[in-house]
């Protein structure tokens, strides 16, 4: 995905007089222009950078006290999807050690703080009454794999050629991206990312919104493999060149290579099972988490196939797509995740019969058809809750406005979603949805301390303020340039206040 640096060519530039030093040699002064064109070449353009601080790992344990913690765990095993809530304990007292919670205890008004257990190291920290939110979670994301939509040198989104599933999105993170501290600032403290591009376009993968390098900044390189459905109906418009004939022609044809890409690999894994020394295609080897593909049993048998680990994220929106994508799957013993499905409720029945999930692309969309309901993007998530199918969110507008996620939700909400859905759509269904959920995405002992506290009301308004972060143990800054910005600004207004007296 990443464009080798190695290909950029420098501007030709002209120098300003043909005349040299008498003091500096033609050797030296071709030396220095080599090496000028060299760190043109070898240097990528400095396009935007976060100089916000990046803490380190947690050194010593931590106490949040008198905290409204939603810890958005189940309420008992039986919970259904119409029966939810946010796991409410108005008044907590969380303990976090090494990056995770230790223990979160209720404790009555007026009860003194419960020090059982508590290292003497530990630093106590009042919450002042704020809510507690697991982090949020952003389900679908280009974040740091492009900093300027307009600007083509800062975007690394897709890979050449249409069948690549060894390819990671991962790879091509900027951590140093201004675009993370402006997202976290509004409580997303996590993000899928994924590629896009091409029919099979490569693995989506799990960031933190803090990290100085790769390494730190991914929870998960890989959580799937991304299939781009190819749309299954032809259409007329006055930009389409190409015949309703042609056009099915092309369907069949794209078709017809995601499926060959899948009997390739599986082939290919079949044959590995058998000689594990024949050589090896990086391909189809990125393909083993997803395909049901059977084990060597002790004897050297094969052992039955069952599902693979990961799923495959099946990029489809109208109902033709979606059945086609879902039968797929069946067909191969896939684990689907609808990406898009923005005619869902047409099909409800078939996600929900086959738990198939759904990452929503927006909720501030157009209709979908011209005779679509004005409100159809609005509701399409309050219908696909009482329809018993999961979900969860993405902004899915220009990746610099991912932040704004939590109040395009809010509109959902708005417009009949159960606020409580609505927050476990963005923080327990997502990491269950990603695969993650053993770790991230509700408050409980034994997962990652990574949460926030905000007042002013619900994450999901406009007014309210997230205060504080903490990822993984690590308490994050919430400055962003836009906040060093408005800072810079505020003070000239006030150096333009007259002064006492005037």
């Amino acid at each position: 995905m990443k464009t080798k640096s190695s290909t950029l060519k420098p501007t030709p530039m002209t120098p300003l007089t043909t005349r040299r030093s008498p003091s500096r040699s033609a050797a030296a002064w071709l030396c220095g222009v080599l090496v000028a064109a060299s760190v043109m070449v070898g240097t990528p353009p400095a396009l935007a950078q976060d100089l916000t601080f990046k803490p380190g790992p947690q050194s010593q344990p931590v106490l949040v006290v008198n905290a409204r913690v939603h810890t958005m765990r189940l309420a008992a095993a039986s919970e259904s999807l119409a029966d939810i809530g946010t796991g409410l304990i108005e008044n907590a007292d969380v303990l976090f050690e090494n990056g995770k919670i230790v223990r979160v205890v209720a404790r009555d008004v007026g009860m003194s703080i419960d020090k059982t257990g508590l290292p003497a190291n530990a630093v106590v920290v009042d919450a002042g009454g704020a809510a507690m939110y697991p982090g949020l979670i952003a389900a679908w994301t280009q974040l740091g794999m492009t900093e300027i939509q307009a600007v083509a040198a800062s975007n690394d989104l897709a890979e050449t050629g249409s069948i690549t599933p060894e390819v990671r999105a991962t790879i091509a993170i900027n951590p140093d991206s201004t675009l993370l501290p402006v997202t976290r600032k509004t409580g997303i403290l996590l993000a899928a990312v994924a590629p896009s591009g091409g029919l099979l376009s490569g693995q989506a993968g799990i960031i933190r919104m803090d990290g100085w390098t790769i390494d730190e900044i991914a929870v998960e390189r890989s959580i799937g493999q991304v299939v781009r459905w190819p749309s299954m109906r032809t259409f007329t418009a006055w930009w389409m060149e190409r015949s309703e004939e042609q056009q099915r022609v092309d369907i069949s044809a794209n078709v017809a290579r995601i499926e060959g890409a899948f009997d390739a690999a599986e082939a290919y894994l079949l044959a590995k099972l058998g000689d594990e020394t024949s050589l090896t295609d990086l391909r189809w080897e990125a393909m083993r988490s997803v395909l049901p593909i059977p084990a060597a049993g002790s004897d050297g048998s094969a052992t039955a196939p069952s599902r693979g680990d990961k799923p495959c994220f099946f990029v489809a929106s109208d109902v033709a797509q979606i059945v086609a994508a879902i039968n797929f799957a069946n067909e191969r013993g896939l684990k689907a995740v609808i990406v898009g499905g923005r005619e869902a409720m047409q099909v409800a029945p078939l996600l929900k019969q086959h738990e198939v999930p759904v990452i929503l692309l927006g909720v501030h969309n157009m209709p979908i058809r011209d005779d679509s309901a004005f409100d159809e993007p609005f509701v399409l998530a309050r219908d696909l809750h009482q329809a018993g199918v999961r979900f969860a969110f993405s902004h899915a507008d220009d990746t610099a406005h991912e932040r704004n996620l939590p109040f395009a939700v809010g509109t959902a909400v708005a417009h009949g979603l159960p606020e409580a859905a609505a927050l476990r759509a963005l923080t327990r269904d997502a990491a269950e949805i990603l695969g993650v959920g053993d770790r991230y995405g509700s408050l409980e002992p034994g997962k990652s301390a990574t949460f926030f506290l905000v007042r002013g009301g619900s994450p999901l308004e406009v007014v309210s303020e997230v205060t504080t972060a903490f990822i993984d143990g690590r308490a994050v800054p919430l400055t962003s340039k836009q906040t060093e910005l408005a800072k810079k600004y505020l003070e000239r207004y006030r150096q333009q206040q007259p002064a006492a007296g005037e």
